[in-house]
């Protein structure tokens, strides 16, 4: 009951970026939203109900899982550059920090893994907010603490294939749909397969730090409308002036850098 749950929160709020708000359609093929940017937006369904639809849909998810889908993280030694994260603020904690380390692979996804690269180069995830942060599910962030330089990277690129699986360690671009990714990115922080099938392709993977990962702040939940977390209408508005004054406790990174 714990999973359907926690499943629930993730399917009536994941998928990202842009407004787009996706319905359980069918029994065999469920529509996730990774984020929610519009204030205005309702939970469609009743919690009982709601459930319930999760469990037959990620039930046909995973049962139809495409056999080009490769079923863990490829072996170590493959070539990939790596990107060292400086994270503050664990736990909620100021002066608790922390490293990580990713691993781009552009084999898995190169449009995206380009992306992500560029992003590194000028710096942009530097004071980046983990603003949502759903524990066993994911850790969410990419969206710049000034608003005019997160308006720079607002075109989006088109997608990649899904060559890995969503599993506990990648990372991964959200989306709101077909060729709408941009700058929102999140770590697996458990085996999401269900996602697979949705189109989310993992541009890398963490080979050190998970354990701080699973310390980043998870206090204020869900972001609004759904939970009580940050609006991500307003995160896009007022960047970290927004964050810092209503969710000081959220975990972040001071810095990001190739090594």
């Amino acid at each position: 009951m714990r999973f359907l749950l926690n499943f629930l929160t993730f399917t009536t709020s994941i998928f990202a970026v842009n407004g787009f708000a996706p319905s359980l359609a069918s029994n065999t093929r469920l529509n996730l939203k990774l984020s929610a940017t519009d204030s205005n937006n309702e939970p469609m369904t009743r919690r009982d109900v709601a459930i319930k639809s999760a469990a037959i849909a990620a039930t046909g998810v995973l049962a139809g899982l495409s056999a080009n889908v490769q079923g863990a993280i490829a072996e170590d030694g493959a070539e990939g550059r790596l990107i060292e994260f400086t994270v503050e603020n664990l736990g909620g904690e100021e002066g608790q920090t922390g490293k990580v380390v990713m691993k781009l692979r552009k084999d898995w996804a190169p449009i995206g893994a380009e992306r992500f690269e560029k992003l590194t180069e000028v710096g942009f995830w530097n004071e980046a907010r983990s603003f949502r942060v759903l524990p066993g599910f994911i850790v969410q962030f990419g969206i710049n603490g000034d608003p005019a330089t997160q308006a720079l990277w607002r075109k989006p690129i088109g997608d990649d294939a899904v060559k890995v699986s969503n599993k506990r360690g990648t990372v991964t671009f959200a989306t709101a749909g077909a060729n709408t990714r941009t700058t929102q990115i999140f770590f697996n922080t458990g085996n999401n397969v269900f996602l697979d099938k949705q189109g989310f392709s993992p541009i890398g993977e963490i080979v050190e730090g998970m354990d701080v990962i699973d310390k980043f702040y998870s206090g204020y939940g869900e972001g609004a409308p759904s939970g009580k977390g940050p609006n991500q209408g307003l995160v896009q508005a007022k960047g970290n002036e927004y964050l810092i004054k209503s969710f000081p406790k959220l975990s972040y990174f001071s810095s990001a850098k190739f090594i």
